[in-house]
């Protein structure tokens, strides 16, 4: 992280009246809710949501695609996200042709690697729910992204992503903060997945986290660390491994850049940064900026490497990009301590035994 990250950091000290007037809207609405002047509305077949309570990454789009891997061989499954920054508005079915201005990026990334599962978007998904039924009547499980804060909805299983260097415990209200939702609202939660945890993270560490998370009787925890598979090229879908010979220029434009970093640095000889904002829409000049940044490299053992959610952004560039080696780095979440299992078990329990009510929606 350079300075100008540490000087916006420190400045955002001065946004604290924002923060407690943001604060009391996010209370006062979770107290509606709570008390049923607001209402939520369950669904007659098991739905699933993946969220957090802060902005930035902690690993929702992997997890949703380890959900899909778990889930489609054995149940018509389907997915459907907000769309975050696309160019649409209302409900949208990916189909052939769809690109990540129609669907949001990581919507557009589980439609490209999973294209047997319906994949839609809507703002409102308590109207997307039925739609895609209607679309979709044989569904029997529904994954929402990134929706714990969409209390319309009241979904049979609701999974809370945080960081572990970056605790909610440890946050404060947007804009002071990264938190868009109280620190209480965690009791929510089914389970509480603690990710990016180091791969060899100790009981004690383990044993401090999850002290300081405090879980209700009715939650679990799980630790996960991230798992990067090999390399393929943005277009040809070749493999390649990164060598410790290479000479790397990573083209990121999401929220959180310290692990995949971190990977590329243990990985390669060194490496380049060119580093766009969250979701970013890539032009023309940047793509002239990257191949500019990469001619720049005097190494005969170079490549250019990115995130899949970068990679939908940039598909509809085939034509100028082709020619460069743009590879796409694959990231997983692996679980810790041996819990794969049982994680696994608590999804397809909760799918196989949901209490169908004929008075839900």
């Amino acid at each position: 992280m350079n300075f100008n990250f540490y000087l916006i950091k420190s400045l955002r000290i001065f946004l604290f009246p924002f923060s407690l007037l943001y604060g009391l809207i996010v209370i006062v609405r979770n107290y509606l809710y709570e008390k049923d002047v607001l209402k939520s509305v369950s669904f007659n077949l098991p739905v699933i949501s993946v969220g957090n309570l802060i902005v930035g990454g902690t690993g929702k789009s992997p997890m949703v695609e380890y959900l899909i891997r778990l889930l489609q061989d054995n149940y018509k499954m389907a997915t459907i996200s907000r769309g975050y920054k696309r160019k649409t508005k209302g409900y949208i079915l990916a189909t052939p042709g769809t690109t990540a201005l129609d669907i949001g990026d990581e919507p557009m990334q589980f439609y490209s690697k999973f294209p047997g599962i319906p994949v839609a978007v809507g703002e409102e998904r308590i109207e997307a729910i039925p739609q895609l039924l209607q679309d979709f009547p044989e569904t029997n499980v529904i994954v929402l992204d990134d929706a714990f804060q969409h209390r319309k909805i009241h979904p049979g299983l609701n999974i809370l992503l945080t960081e572990c260097t970056n605790l909610f415990t440890r946050d404060f209200f947007l804009p002071t903060g990264d938190l868009r939702d109280q620190r209480s609202s965690y009791k929510r939660a089914d389970i509480i997945v603690v990710t990016k945890c180091h791969p060899f993270m100790s009981l004690d560490e383990k044993a401090a986290i999850t002290s300081e998370i405090k879980p209700m009787p009715h939650q679990q925890v799980y630790f996960t660390t991230i798992l990067y598979n090999q390399p393929y090229h943005i277009f040809t879908k070749q493999i390649r491994t990164i060598n410790f010979f290479d000479e790397v220029l990573l083209v990121t434009g999401i929220a959180n850049t310290t692990p995949i970093k971190t990977y590329i640095v243990n990985q390669a000889k060194t490496y380049n940064e060119l580093c766009f904002s969250n979701h970013h829409i890539y032009t023309i000049d940047d793509l002239k900026e990257i191949r500019k940044r990469f001619n720049e490299i005097n190494d005969d053992y170079k490549i250019i490497v990115t995130t899949e959610k970068d990679a939908v952004r940039l598909l509809k560039f085939k034509d100028e990009l082709i020619d460069l080696p743009l590879f796409v780095l694959p990231v997983e979440h692996r679980f810790l301590f041996g819990d794969t299992h049982h994680f696994n078990s608590l999804i397809t329990g909760f799918i196989n035994h949901f209490p169908f009510n004929t008075e839900t929606v």
